[in-house]
């Protein structure tokens, strides 16, 4: 969800448990301000959650090493990711990091 108050900042919410976070100015993150809000079922992968989104893009940008509290767009799946633990992707690495 966007908050029009703080541009940027999104709103993730799972059941009771919400999160706030920020975009940055990339054209990922921009292409997924614009398509918010959505809703949709998250998944986990090692130490990440993600799920679809309706957003398809190429790879902007590539990271192969994420942070703990990174997040990211994997364009193979078109899904949103949540690192919550240091990360190595699996033969293919998120992209377009929105934020961080």
């Amino acid at each position: 969800m966007k908050n029009m108050d703080k541009p940027n900042k999104i709103k993730i919410s799972a059941g009771p448990v919400e999160a706030e976070a920020e975009l940055n100015s990339s054209g990922t993150a921009r292409a997924i301000w614009k398509a918010l809000p959505f809703s949709s079922t998250a998944q986990r992968w090692g130490d990440e959650v993600y799920f679809s989104i309706p957003v398809s893009l190429e790879a902007e940008s590539q990271k192969e090493v994420v942070d703990m509290g990174d997040l990211g767009y994997w364009p193979p799946g078109a899904a949103f990711c949540i690192f919550f633990g240091a990360h190595r992707s699996a033969g293919a690495t998120k992209s377009g990091q929105p934020a961080r």
